[in-house]
This record gives structure tokens, C-alpha cells and sequence, in this order.
């Protein structure tokens, strides 16, 4: 957050602010000042945030900012046909030279270190040309939700093409999705990745991959890479971990290590495949992936992929690994029967409840 902080206070000429939830405690009244006291003296201040996501906020919230001369859209407002999709995006840009990319929100629930208090979770800090790029996709968001018609806006939930992978400087790869059936540029890149990868370490907080991930990651461990998996101990979400633990059987038999991390809320989305890492908002779950419009960088540059290899080193030294053994004998029919309810929700039901609300009955 300091980072944060210091970047809109420094900011000469522009900002533009993208992210999920703002809450109206410490954190997120902070950062709103900082866009007041930028704006008024003069930078262009530009803010998009998710109507769902920022829904706790009082109704002049964002006044001192627009009384400032700066611009706050609200994405998505909260209709029965706009509410299932989401800009679960996080995004910074300033003065086009500065970005910051990650997971978290502006909210207290990030202000610690994610061991002895607050949510763990990662973010990156970008320069030079990468830039351009994710300005860029700002832009392309502010736009999107200029849009009024539900359908437009939706893309049709996947009757259109997503849009593909971008190199927005040597090393460094945009991947955005939004709403479809079809594989996103995540997904995509990600499975390629793995497909003939050594060594797979991941780290999500909502972990339901899709059949064919599941498929590619014990592929990977039978063959005999490593494939490490980190998922909340704890979690804000019960239905999303009882959903990730229907998976757990499957994984381990095949050799996939499952650690579950304990000291705090785990919200991190972090991905590194051999040379490669992932940074950004997406989980590996089926909202991220079909639903919401996500970010999500692919960098290859070593010092980077060296600072996730260490982040993940430590969230593993803080994890207890799942053993395949006591774990079969410690689930009750009870918890079983819960978990396979919890992964067929989240699946199944809320792709098909979004299609049905966004485009109606067919």
C-alpha cells in the first residue's frame, strides 16, 4: 500500500485506478484523499470500480474527488441482468510510466503481512514499456462501461472471440478475459505452460480449475514434475474451499502436493510454471475464468520470477501439506457429500444462472 500511496502522491500528470472492492475504512478513505489532493492540483484523475464490489460505500464517497475535477464510473451497476458479471480487475497506472498490478483490494483487510495480520496476498510494480499496455486496457474498460446495453457489454458471453494474448514489452505478456465459454488468454497460456513444464507451483484462493487443467496438472506430476498447489487454510469463502477440497482425492493420487496455508486469509493469485510467473487478478476458478473480466501479466524476466519463486517459498513454509492418507480417513460422508454440492454450485449453476440472466431464456 505504501507503494500505492507514494505513486498517486507523486503523480505529474495522470492516474487511473481500477479495482474490485473499495471499502469506507482507513484504507480505502486513504487512497481516496490522495485521488482528491491529486486531482486538485491538476493531475487527470481517472476511476473505475465495481458496483458490487464498492456497494459498502456511502453515497458521497467519491465527492471530494469529482468536486476536485477528477472522473469516477462505476462498472456494472446492479441490475438483476448486469449483476452476476463483475470487474474483478486491479489495476494502477500513473503518469504512464508507473503501473501496479496484483490481487488485493483497497481495504483493511490488506493492511498487514498476511502472517501475523491481514490477508496474504502479492502485488507488482511495473515499468517502461509494459506500461502503454496496461493503460491501454484501462482505457478499453472505461469505455466497456460506457456501454448500456446488458448484451454488449457481455460480449455475448462467449459467442465472440476473447481477446488474445498481447506482448506489451520483451518478456512481458497481457492476458485479459471477460465473460465466455471459451478458453481466455490465461488459460490458454497457462495450459501450455504446463503441458511441458517441470515444475508447477501455484497459489489460489479460489481453486476450482477446469477439467482439463486438472488433466494437464496430474499429467505433469506422473510424469515426474513437481507440481505444488497452495490453497487457503482459511478462507472468506466456505463454499469455495469446501469446492477446491472435492478436488483434493484426484490431485493427490496422481502425486500432486497440496499445501494449505494457515497464519491468515490466503487471497494471493500467483502462478509460476518453470521460467515463467503470473501476476494479477484472476483465480483459477470458474467465475474468474468465464465469468468476470480479469488481468493477469506473464512475465519472464528472471529477477521477477526469482521474487515469485521466493514469495512462494515462503507461503509454502507456512503451509501444511495435505497427506493423502489421513486425508481420506479424516472426511465424514457428511463433509463429502458437502463438497461435491459446493463444487457442482459453483461449476455449473453459476455459469448457467449468469447466461440465463445476462441473455434470457433460450
Amino acid at each position: 500500500m505504501a507503494t500505492l500511496h507514494g505513486s498517486i502522491a507523486a503523480a505529474r500528470g495522470s492516474v487511473r485506478l481500477e479495482f474490485y472492492i473499495v471499502a469506507p475504512d482507513a484504507t480505502g478513505t486513504a487512497v481516496r484523499d490522495a485521488l482528491a489532493d491529486a486531482a486538485g492540483r491538476g493531475v487527470a484523475v481517472r476511476v473505475l470500480v465495481d458496483a458490487l464490489g464498492t456497494t459498502a460505500l456511502p453515497s458521497g464517497f467519491w465527492r471530494p474527488v469529482t468536486a476536485s475535477g477528477g472522473e469516477v464510473k462505476i462498472f456494472n451497476p446492479l441490475t438483476s441482468r448486469r449483476l452476476p458479471v463483475r470487474d474483478h480487475r486491479k489495476l494502477v497506472v500513473v503518469d504512464d510510466e508507473l503501473a501496479i498490478v496484483g490481487g488485493f483490494n483497497l481495504s483493511d483487510d490488506y493492511a498487514g503481512d498476511g502472517v501475523a495480520s491481514g490477508w496474504a496476498d502479492c502485488g507488482l510494480v511495473l515499468r517502461g514499456p509494459a506500461v502503454a499496455g496496461l493503460a491501454r486496457s484501462f482505457d478499453l474498460m472505461s469505455a466497456l462501461c460506457d456501454t448500456t446495453q446488458p448484451r454488449a457489454m457481455m460480449a455475448r458471453l462467449g459467442k465472440g472471440q476473447r481477446p488474445p494474448a498481447e506482448t506489451i514489452a520483451p518478456g512481458t505478456q497481457l492476458l485479459l478475459s471477460g465473460p465466455g465459454r471459451k478458453p481466455n488468454a490465461f488459460q490458454k497460456r497457462l495450459r501450455d505452460d504446463v503441458a511441458k513444464a517441470r515444475t508447477v507451483r501455484f497459489v489460489s484462493a479460489y481453486f476450482l480449475p477446469g477439467f482439463l487443467m486438472r488433466r494437464l496438472l496430474r499429467r505433469a506430476a506422473k510424469r515426474g514434475a513437481r507440481v505444488q498447489v497452495i490453497v487457503p487454510g482459511k478462507s472468506d469463502v466456505a463454499l469455495s474451499q469446501r469446492a477446491a477440497r472435492h478436488l483434493y482425492k484426484g490431485l493427490l493420487r496422481a502425486g500432486v502436493e497440496i499445501w494449505e496455508y494457515e497464519p491468515q486469509v490466503l487471497h494471493t493469485k500467483l502462478f509460476l510454471v518453470d521460467g515463467a510467473v503470473y501476476v494479477g487478478s484472476s483465480n483459477l476458478d470458474t467465475r474468474s475464468l468465464h465469468i468476470n473480466h480479469e488481468l493477469m501479466i506473464r512475465l519472464t524476466d528472471p529477477e521477477v520470477v526469482a521474487g515469485g519463486e521466493a514469495l512462494f517459498a515462503d507461503l509454502l513454509g507456512r503451509s501444511r501439506r495435505i497427506d493423502p492418507a489421513s486425508w481420506r480417513a479424516s472426511r465424514s460422508w457428511w463433509e463429502k457429500l458437502r463438497e461435491r454440492w459446493a463444487f457442482w454450485i459453483l461449476s455449473q449453476v453459476d455459469p448457467y444462472v449468469t447466461r440465463w440472466l445476462v441473455l434470457g431464456p433460450r
